[in-house]
This record gives C-alpha cells, sequence and structure tokens, in this order.
C-alpha cells in the first residue's frame, strides 16, 4: 500500500522540512518489508481567494485532485477521532490486508478543511485539541507514519 502525505502550501528549506523528509525516509526504509511504500509528500498551491470558505473550497479540491479517487483519506481536522498510535498502526496494516492501494493523509490549510473533503474522509483524524502551526503537523505525522511502520516491524523504537 502506498502512503501520501498530501498538504496545502509549500514548506521552505528549513529544520521543519528536515524533520518531515528524515521521517519520511525512514518510515519508506521500514515500511518496504511489510507491503508499504512510499511515504511521499505531495504540496498543493495554497487557495489565493480572499473569502475563507472559497479558499477552503479551492485547496480542498486541489488536494483531493492529487490524491487517488479510490485511496483512503485520512483528514486531520480539529473535529477529528484521537487514536492512539496503535489504533493508527491497526487501521493502516488493516487498510493494506484489505488491499487498498493507497492512504492520503490530508494536511489543510491555514484555514482547514471545508465540507467536501470531510464528506471525502474515510477517517476524521484529531492531533489533539491545540492549534498546531501546518508546518509541525507535517513533521508529527510523519513521525507518526514512522512510528507505526516500527510498531509492525517489531522495533522497539515505540514504547506506548
Amino acid at each position: 500500500m502506498r502512503i501520501v502525505l498530501a498538504a496545502v502550501g509549500r514548506q521552505r528549506a528549513g529544520p521543519e522540512r528536515e524533520i518531515v523528509e528524515r521521517y519520511l525516509e525512514r518510515a519508506g526504509r521500514a515500511g518496504r518489508s511489510l507491503g508499504f511504500s512510499g511515504p511521499d509528500l505531495i504540496e498543493v498551491e495554497e487557495g489565493r481567494e480572499r473569502d475563507a470558505a472559497r479558499r477552503q473550497r479551492a485547496e480542498g479540491q486541489k488536494l483531493l485532485a492529487a490524491v487517488s479517487p479510490e485511496s483512503r483519506r485520512i483528514v486531520l481536522d480539529a473535529r477529528g477521532r484521537g487514536l492512539t498510535t496503535e489504533e493508527l498502526t491497526e487501521l493502516m496494516a488493516r487498510w493494506r490486508d484489505e488491499g487498498a492501494g493507497t492512504t492520503a493523509f490530508l494536511v489543510g490549510g491555514a484555514d482547514g478543511h471545508g465540507e467536501e473533503v470531510r464528506r471525502e474522509a474515510d477517517l476524521m483524524l484529531s492531533l489533539g485539541a491545540m492549534t498546531w502551526p501546518h508546518l509541525l503537523v507535517r513533521a508529527m505525522l510523519a513521525e507518526q507514519i514512522y512510528r507505526c511502520m516500527t510498531v509492525l516491524a517489531g522495533h522497539p523504537y515505540h514504547r506506548g
């Protein structure tokens, strides 16, 4: 199963991008023998519309167009469910075993996701009640994807 992290906005060079790249690379190495490929980072342009609802809609359309329509979609949203690492790992393993071709994690822009993206979600996932900078959300998500791979591999990295 291919893993994709699709996000609104371009992340500039710097420590946050380095963390994301490092964890995605580690996750790729750890996941290869487990039936996972990627994870790939897809960045879509931020909307230019002044109106927040229109900007959300435009960004959402770009995110949905960037991932396969058949992919399982995990939409990062403050209204979503909070999962433990073990629960996320079990979900990803189950989708892989059911033959899902791709699991895409969708990270919205500064205004979050609109209803169109939420309707397309197989899971709405929350990283907690706090508001996080979108660039750090990528890093936290990349680390969790890596952690899921290490849990599946039985690696001692995870001590939950």
